[in-house]
């Protein structure tokens, strides 16, 4: 499968760190939340801040690699957010279907809600693939569009090729 003229194996190799620093974050989360862990605790293990931290690594290095321009950033802005919810959907199915809440589901990360709903699962695969990435992406376009104007991409990358 190609997306805007690369390999969608491309984009994974490229992201490949945040995607699985986003999984390892997500499991952390759970299993600190079903081992008993208090959520004061667990909630310091976010996916939110590794998917925003990787939407500014991504946008800088899209640009210092030559990997490619604003169009790419796209691809890794949902590959980010499908990683974070292969995590948090089965978490609250599992939150569903045994009526016991974890951080997934929890209502103060529900909005105040009840977060065992099918209606929490819906937003996530519907809301948190589409609008998340999307959002990711026009953050991750500022970003480059900064580091274009800041970076020059062969001077400075020769430079650290000299070093």
């Amino acid at each position: 499968m190609t997306v805007f003229g690369k390999p969608l194996s491309e984009y994974v190799s490229f992201s490949k760190l945040f995607l699985g620093l986003i999984l390892v974050v997500g499991i952390a989360r759970l299993a600190l939340s079903l081992g008993g862990v208090p959520t004061s605790i667990a909630k310091w293990f976010s996916i939110t801040a590794v998917v925003w931290i990787g939407v500014l690594y991504y946008s800088i290095r899209v640009h210092t690699t030559g990997f490619g321009s604003y169009k790419q950033i796209l691809p890794i802005c949902v590959l980010q957010s499908l990683a974070a919810q292969v995590i948090i959907v089965p978490a609250i199915v599992l939150a569903i279907l045994t009526g016991h809440d974890n951080i997934y589901s929890l209502p103060e990360f529900s909005f105040g809600q009840d977060g065992k709903t099918w209606f929490h699962v819906g937003a996530h695969l519907l809301i948190g693939t589409t609008i998340g990435s999307l959002i990711g992406w026009l953050v991750g376009c500022l970003i480059l569009f900064a580091t274009k104007k800041l970076v020059t991409r062969g001077k400075d990358t020769n430079a650290a090729a000299r070093a």
